[in-house]
């Protein structure tokens, strides 16, 4: 079994049920909705998502579009796929879904992560099968070369052809512009080498939030 493509809870070490707490005010929030919303656009993933929500970038490009947040920070695959199997899109009718994920999965291999991915598009096309679906490539990590960016780099490179057989998917090429001549990513993009700063949403937004004016254009 793929441990990247079974949905499982994230594990409450804490004690204070916070992952669970927000899985169920996403499933709330859905419930809050018209279901007939033709425009309304889910954003599903990690805290690359999640922090999404809290940038001029999700006011100004976003907002507008009637868009939905459904990230939870440290999700890797497998908890994203649970999370989308127990309620949260149970109750839409949205005519978009993004999905970033994979960046947390840092005991599978790439392959693995690939088959979360596509566990999750084929989870998301049974639910929603009047959505379009946008794959959204995962930005690369690390001040300097490492082995995740290699790692991120292959899961990009198979991502193409896993949505190849999948109707109304596309994946958008997000990570460009990050890494730099010598190799490094400047903290103006990503203040800590992972999570981004206001250009780095920016950079990372632009083509999606192109493909989407561009398939909600009336």
């Amino acid at each position: 079994m793929n441990p990247a493509a079974t949905p499982v809870p994230v594990e409450d070490v804490q004690g204070d049920g916070r992952w669970m707490s927000i899985h169920k005010r996403y499933v709330n929030e859905s419930k809050d909705k018209e279901p007939d919303i033709c425009s309304l656009c889910v954003f599903i993933g990690d805290s690359l998502i999640q922090l999404m929500a809290q940038t001029d970038v999700w006011f100004k490009w976003f907002v507008p579009m009637h868009c939905l947040n459904f990230g939870i920070g440290g999700d890797a695959t497998q908890h994203v796929l649970w999370r989308l199997q127990n309620g949260e899109l149970d109750d839409l009718k949205p005519k978009v879904i993004v999905i970033l994920a994979g960046t947390n999965n840092h005991g599978h291999t790439a392959e693995q992560v690939v088959g979360g991915l596509k566990a999750i598009v084929e989870t998301v096309s049974t639910k929603q099968p009047q959505a379009q679906i946008f794959v959204m490539s995962i930005p690369p990590r690390g001040h300097e070369p490492n082995p995740l960016r290699e790692k991120i780099r292959a899961i990009n490179d198979a991502l193409p052809n896993m949505l190849k057989p999948f109707e109304n998917t596309q994946f958008v090429e997000c990570d460009n512009g990050f890494i730099q001549a010598d190799g490094t990513i400047d903290h103006n993009d990503m203040y800590d080498y992972l999570h981004l700063t206001k250009q780095g949403y920016e950079k990372l937004c632009a083509p999606l939030y192109e493909a989407l004016t561009t398939l909600l254009s009336p």
